[in-house]
């Protein structure tokens, strides 16, 4: 019953002729653990593919072995997973009280360390930690050789020189004990940017991202996901895409 809304709204695009793009980011992994197999192992039986973002300073060398034989992407998560915001400040590693010429050696190197690590699997996105990045930060992108951005929200003005592709739904009550925040709560989220889409009130190229943290997951959230994909994965009106596709120069041309 929860999530027959959500059902609704993808059988909508089903009806107009339209397929819903969806994509999967998972943030903050380091190294292999039983919750980035459960991960994996949901990726798996679904065939969703699934974009992990890697933080590039706490890089344990057994997350590349641990990855052999998925399908699972990677993603730069900024370089240290630090806050540089100021007093008061929400929290921000990409901009804050950083110089410029910091920000931009790190992103470098991180880049430069997982493009070794993981060849063949990582692609030149950024995903801010906490989703946050300086508007300049952002801009520099592209020179610093990144194809891609991806924070949370709908997106709205594109940093020249990159592919911006964001996430929607969070499962996870940051601010009430990280616990799961309900089937009805996040079914709304992917109702809500799906629907934006469909009638034009939002970017209707973008893809709607599902946002998981797996190493903070209780079993109530991986059971959502779960079932999340088992409803969607098989519905004409919605189809999963990897990172590959979601970052492509020509993404989003249709919906």
């Amino acid at each position: 019953m929860e999530f027959d809304p959500l059902v609704r709204e993808l059988d909508a695009w089903a009806a107009h002729g339209r397929v819903a793009s969806l994509w999967w980011r998972d943030d903050d992994a380091l190294a292999a653990t039983p919750a980035l197999a459960t991960l994996l192992g949901l990726a798996g039986a679904h065939a969703v593919p699934v974009a992990l973002a890697v933080i590039p300073a706490a890089l344990d060398p057994s997350l590349a072995p641990a990855l052999a034989g998925s399908g699972a992407a990677v993603l730069q998560h900024g370089y240290a997973h630090r806050n540089h915001a100021g007093r008061g400040a929400k929290s921000c590693e990409l901009g804050g009280l950083r110089a410029a010429c910091d920000i931009d050696r790190d992103l470098v190197a991180g880049r430069a360390s997982l493009a070794q690590a993981f060849a063949g699997r990582y692609l030149p996105v950024v995903v801010p930690p906490w989703n946050r990045i300086d508007a300049a930060v952002a801009a520099r992108l592209a020179r610093l050789g990144f194809a891609g951005l991806s924070t949370f929200g709908p997106r709205r003005e594109t940093p020249d020189g990159v592919v911006q592709c964001n996430t929607h739904v969070d499962p996870v009550a940051w601010r009430h004990g990280r616990g799961f925040v309900g089937v009805r709560a996040a079914c709304a989220q992917m109702t809500a940017h799906l629907a934006a889409r469909r009638l034009g009130t939002a970017d209707a190229a973008e893809p709607t991202g599902l946002l998981t943290h797996h190493l903070v997951f209780d079993g109530d959230t991986w059971r959502f996901v779960d079932a999340l994909l088992a409803r969607t994965r098989g519905h004409p009106g919605a189809r999963w895409i990897g990172a590959a596709e979601a970052f492509a120069p020509t993404c989003g041309r249709s919906a």
